[in-house]
């Protein structure tokens, strides 16, 4: 739970001149705003189903959440700032209500895997940290709890699989293993790492 808080404090922090482009392709800050509100709602939904029994998922559709975030990014900064705010204290607030036998239910994420709701604040942490970056208003992996950092390179090379081992400060190495701009990462051998896709 504090990397929640921390993330969303960060991300917060960078939710400024919402108007400007994002450092993801295509998206304005607006559209990341919008995403991470989305995303707390979408979360909502799963400690919903952690709470009551009744499956409840993430999003309808990858297509819906898409569309939602395009329709919602045209919101004034103002109306986005506070449904970032109000989602985010909603889902804190859902999250502190379930018991330890409910936080062991079985959910799925947006790309069908099971997974127990304790997983739920691990999904958002690493939306709100990630993303408080791509926000590209001066948050960087260095601004990033260490022991997060160490968690997000385990989580990412289980996850990508075919990562090789590289070599650099570890905020710049988790900026490179999420598919972000980094400097001074090298494979074993001493050469410049080549770029991955983008990860989240």
């Amino acid at each position: 739970m504090r990397w929640v808080a921390e993330g969303t404090a960060l991300s917060r922090k960078a939710l400024v001149d919402l108007d400007g482009p994002s450092l993801l392709p295509g998206w304005t800050r607006k559209h990341v705003a919008a995403h991470l509100a989305l995303n707390a709602q979408a979360l909502g939904n799963l400690v919903h189903w952690a709470r009551t029994g009744e499956e409840r998922p993430m999003y309808s559709s990858p297509e819906q959440r898409n569309a939602d975030i395009e329709a919602n990014a045209s919101r004034s900064a103002d109306d986005l700032l506070g449904w970032f705010d109000s989602s985010a204290r909603e889902l804190a607030e859902a999250m502190a209500t379930l018991t330890d036998e409910q936080w062991q239910t079985q959910v799925l994420t947006a790309q069908g895997r099971a997974v127990p709701a304790t997983a739920i604040p691990w999904m958002r942490s690493r939306e709100v940290m990630i993303h408080a970056v791509d926000l590209g208003t001066g948050v960087t992996f260095a601004d990033l709890p260490a022991d997060f950092l160490e968690e997000l390179c385990a989580d990412i090379r289980t996850k990508r699989g075919d990562v090789p081992e590289v070599n650099g400060p570890l905020p710049e190495v988790a900026a490179y293993l999420a598919g972000r701009p980094y400097e001074s990462v090298t494979t074993a051998d001493g050469t410049p790492a080549e770029p991955l896709p983008p990860w989240l």
